[in-house]
């Protein structure tokens, strides 16, 4: 028994001795990782025919100095891009993210004219269980110019899903808003990396963008 006891002593001392296993999940490792370089940002020619700029659940809920500052210091491109996307006779698609919410509750910089479109709250995905896509095609859209708030929900997916469905995204880092920078940065860098994705994608800051 006296030798079965130091045998057993010796091993967990072994034990405590050996090196930390390498960790089982990332969030192990979070406080470790390292950021990849950013991807890099390009110019985007548009043909306005066959282009929508998307203002996606930009309200005074979602995008206010209080709520999300981020958002609110957005507006002003906002602002610059609708204006050039009016002046071209783009297609101009709005979306709420919260019910009981509409016109009314746009931010006012960049509020809907008579005709534009507002999607009702949809979830992320702007595609899924709507007419989304028939409203692009039968304008014969074939690029989006994706913007809107918060980046990782309503950018990251149907950003992500335009381009699965065959359009050519469009997105502005300076479009895409949240209450951190973090998953701004997570937004662009999957939008950019994404097998199947990433071909359809350019991404790009608002005064990169040009008409043809």
């Amino acid at each position: 028994m006296v030798r079965f006891r130091e045998i057993l002593l010796a091993s967990f001392v072994a034990l405590a001795a050996m090196p930390a296993a390498h960790a089982q999940g990332v969030l192990d490792d979070w406080a470790s990782v390292k950021l990849p370089p950013p991807p890099a940002l390009k110019p985007a020619s548009v043909d306005p025919r066959t282009t929508a700029l998307l203002l996606f659940d930009f309200t005074t809920q979602t995008c206010s100095q209080e709520r999300r500052p981020r958002c609110a210091a957005s507006m002003p491109k906002m602002k610059k891009l609708l204006e050039d996307a009016r002046a071209r006779g783009m297609l101009v698609v709005y979306s709420v993210a919260l019910p009981n919410t509409g016109e009314k509750d746009m931010m006012p910089e960049i509020a809907p004219k008579a005709g534009e479109p507002i999607l009702p709250p949809l979830g992320p995905d702007k595609f899924l269980n709507s007419d989304f896509e028939k409203l692009l095609k039968d304008k014969g859209v074939q690029t989006i110019i994706i913007n809107g708030t918060a980046a990782q929900s309503t950018v990251l997916h149907t950003g992500g899903e335009a381009a699965l469905r065959g359009f050519n995204v469009i997105a502005p880092v300076d479009g895409m808003s949240s209450n951190e920078a973090f998953p701004e940065l997570y937004t662009a860098w999957h939008l950019a990396t994404t097998a199947r994705i990433e071909a359809r994608v350019t991404l790009t800051r608002v005064d990169m963008i040009s008409y043809k």
